[in-house]
């Protein structure tokens, strides 16, 4: 199933010539669009330039960098808070012809070489590949400048310390009840003595 993408900027292949340089940068309108589509709170802004380079059988090969800045959700805090994004990637558009079918073949994935992305033999669309760029960036777990886990355990405890809670002792001295003795009690009442 096909989306109209958010961010769209189709260059034609009449345009390219011997090569091309392109700066791409999202609306505002384009920016909350794709902020939705991504499940961020807001894409303040975002900006691509690329470099496009005609290749072999109506190939083209893409050198992006690509700077945002983004409003995430701390997964610790639940706090929202800003985070600046900056990379260069590679990707080769080729052909929808030319993409490898439905199934994962490992042995036809060159990993050193560009990531291909489809064209539809007229324009390749460098702001869905910008937009594909960003949601690769996305950090699945992200977490606000100085937010941690309090209670981490920094050290491992000495030889003897690791089981000193395990025991069913609190620190008072008091002694917790075994939360498996209802069950052995249930276990043993089917026993004949």
């Amino acid at each position: 199933m096909s989306h109209s993408p958010e961010f769209s900027r189709r260059i034609p292949f009449n345009r390219l010539g011997s090569g091309l340089d392109e700066t791409i940068e999202a609306s505002p309108a384009e920016r909350r669009a794709l902020a939705a589509r991504l499940g961020i709170p807001e894409i303040e802004t975002l900006v691509c330039r690329f470099r496009l380079m005609p290749s072999e059988s109506r190939s083209v090969l893409a050198e992006g960098h690509l700077s945002a800045k983004i409003t995430q959700i701390c997964v610790i805090t639940s706090e929202p808070f800003e985070d600046v994004l900056a990379e260069t990637f590679f990707l080769k558009f080729i052909p929808e012809s030319d993409m490898p079918e439905d199934e994962f073949d490992i042995d036809s994935i060159d990993l050193d070489g560009p990531d291909e992305v489809p064209h539809d033999g007229k324009a390749v669309d460098i702001g869905e590949a910008a937009a594909e760029q960003l949601a690769l960036m996305l950090d699945p777990y992200p977490r606000k400048p100085g937010a941690g886990l309090e209670n981490a355990v920094d050290v491992a405890p000495a030889e003897g310390e690791e089981g000193e809670h395990l025991s069913g002792e609190e620190p008072d001295g008091l002694r917790r009840p075994n939360p498996f003795s209802a069950l052995s009690a249930l276990k043993n009442r089917g026993r004949k003595e």
